[in-house]
């Protein structure tokens, strides 16, 4: 796996964890693989794997069952996708927002550009 420098390895796990969810490959309820595996999937060491796991735990994502591994919440893609909206309002945007400015493009040109996608 090839991780970018500027976001530290634990958070590039939480967001592709996030994506296997949006994705449906990790079914609400399901259990999801063990910090080792994904360890060793990703040549990471598995402390950062668990702090990954203890990120996602905080977000209400993840629960652990004693000695049966960690299980996703009932609700994860919903909590998943509100995380993902969040950070797409508060950074993405901002950043574009200020793009924008910079090179003197105006939101009408933007929702034109937009529309054209549509087409």
């Amino acid at each position: 796996m090839d991780f970018k420098a500027d976001k530290p390895i634990f958070r590039q796990i939480v967001d592709l964890c996030h994506s296997r969810i949006l994705a449906g490959n990790w079914p609400p309820g399901a259990r999801i693989p063990s910090v080792r595996e994904l360890a060793v999937e990703f040549a990471v060491n598995s402390r950062t794997v668990l702090s990954a796991f203890e990120e996602m735990q905080r977000e209400g994502i993840i629960a652990p069952r004693r000695g049966m591994g960690y299980y996703l919440a009932d609700d994860a893609p919903a909590i998943v996708m509100a995380i993902k909206r969040s950070d797409f309002f508060d950074t993405t945007l901002r950043q574009l927002s200020r793009s924008m400015r910079e090179l003197g493009i105006t939101p009408a040109e933007v929702a034109d550009f937009l529309a054209s996608l549509d087409k």
